[in-house]
């Protein structure tokens, strides 16, 4: 028989040993990837992606830098490593991204660099000149993490992730911004669809940062939101959806802590338990009115560089919706 024949009934080519691949992308997360994955910002947080800073905080000029004041780079390192060891006691892993060349001055913004969906990760893109290529890295780590990489983004498109959030299993919310633009608002739109799920734009007041500033959930019926700030049609989404809205006081004493405090910026450990930034009582007190329990740690020094623990933390992996497949 010809070799060519005898090739045809090859595995290779389809023959009797050809075994084709029937599992889903989500099946394989925990496999032949990485466990990974979110589809809320609520349930239990079982890793997190961080970047311990270092001397690219050293000479950092903080305008040039997006910074609000110079910081004590051995402060704002001892800071960051307490929050490491607070999610560690917590349960939860903690991965490094280890940049392989000079860090940029906001590489320890996190969140901001990635956004995960229940299939893997999107790569952000930075708005800012000054963040160019703090992606980069984080694409690296991921790679090595074993976490797939769904999507980087083309064009003049921009996007954050900390302008993105998942109201329920089916659900994201965009903030459309000035560091998500609309090209980036819709090719992240367009990866969500193709899974399905269902994707609201809103538009963000002018000096509003990210939509994570604005509107943190922190269990399946319950969000805290920013007054007269955050967009009214992501309210409404909200409620749409059965999740109660608890507006921020509007005494000046409580908006002031929140401001100055960043105390709207933290991180949700499990169904209604928080961390959250050391040193605010006011809003810590709201906080426990609504049935939070409140753990909390020093970041007034991390503060000065304009973000807190909500925008250091890249969230890799929570646990999943029961019920959910691929």
């Amino acid at each position: 028989m010809p070799q060519e024949a005898k090739s045809i009934d090859a595995a290779a080519y389809g023959g009797p040993g050809w075994v084709g691949r029937d599992t889903t992308l989500r099946e394989e997360l925990g496999g032949i990837w990485s466990a990974c994955g979110i589809d809320s910002e609520w349930r239990r947080l079982r890793a997190v992606l961080l970047h311990r800073p270092g001397a690219e905080l050293a000479s950092a000029e903080p305008d040039a830098a997006l910074m609000l004041a110079p910081l004590d780079l051995g402060k704002a390192q001892a800071q960051h490593d307490e929050l490491a060891q607070a999610y560690r006691d917590h349960g939860v892993e903690v991965h490094a991204i280890a940049p392989d060349e000079p860090a940029r001055p906001n590489q320890m913004f996190a969140a901001d660099l990635f956004f995960m969906t229940p299939e893997g990760a999107v790569l952000g893109r930075p708005a800012s000149r000054v963040r160019a290529g703090e992606e980069r890295q984080v694409a690296r780590r991921l790679a090595a993490l074993g976490v797939p990489i769904l999507r980087s983004l083309r064009g003049a498109a921009t996007f954050e992730g900390a302008d993105a959030a998942w109201l329920d299993p089916e659900t994201v919310l965009i903030g459309r911004g000035l560091r998500t633009n609309g090209a980036g608002a819709d090719q992240l739109r367009a990866l969500l669809e193709e899974m399905g799920l269902t994707v609201l734009t809103v538009d963000l007041p002018a000096g509003a940062m990210h939509l994570m500033g604005l509107l943190r959930l922190v269990d399946r019926d319950l969000a805290i939101a920013w007054p007269g700030r955050t967009p009214t049609a992501a309210i409404e989404a909200l409620r749409d959806r059965g999740i109660q809205v608890a507006l921020l006081r509007d005494e000046a004493e409580a908006l002031t802590e929140f401001r100055a405090g960043m105390a709207l910026n933290f991180v949700t450990l499990a169904p209604r338990r928080i961390l959250m930034v050391d040193g605010n009582p006011a809003a810590q007190a709201f906080f426990e009115a609504q049935g939070i329990e409140c753990l909390s740690v020093a970041a007034d020094e991390l503060a000065k560089a304009a973000g807190a623990l909500g925008c250091l933390t890249g969230v890799l992996w929570r646990d999943p919706a029961k019920g959910v497949s691929g």
